[in-house]
């Protein structure tokens, strides 16, 4: 069974357009390393911006292995270019029951 995963991206100012571009890519890439699986991955903006994404690794070996691929190493290096991480909890909208998202893409 895979592991799913809900990443958090902060765009830095003026970054926005990079970021969604850098995330739309995200799983493909992943995928195409056989580190994502096939299972559908999900792209939703929080009213500050900020970019969460959901999709599911392979197993925890695939997640070892991406920190070690050249690929992904470089992938990962162009998102700290257009952004910072955070957590579920950072969002401001994380404590209200049913927060909303602004859907950006399902691939």
């Amino acid at each position: 069974m895979g592991v799913h995963v809900i990443a958090v991206y902060r765009p830095k100012p003026g970054k926005q357009a990079d970021l969604e571009a850098e995330t739309l890519a995200h799983v493909p890439t992943l995928r195409a390393l056989g580190l994502a699986t096939d299972a559908p991955a999900t792209v939703l903006r929080a009213p500050d911006g900020t970019l969460l994404e959901h999709f599911e690794w392979v197993d925890h070996a695939a997640i070892d292995a991406a920190h070690e691929h050249p690929v992904v190493i470089a992938m990962w290096g162009r998102y700290d270019a257009c952004c910072t991480y955070g957590t579920l909890a950072d969002l401001p909208n994380a404590a209200a029951m049913f927060p909303e998202f602004e859907h950006i893409g399902t691939y």
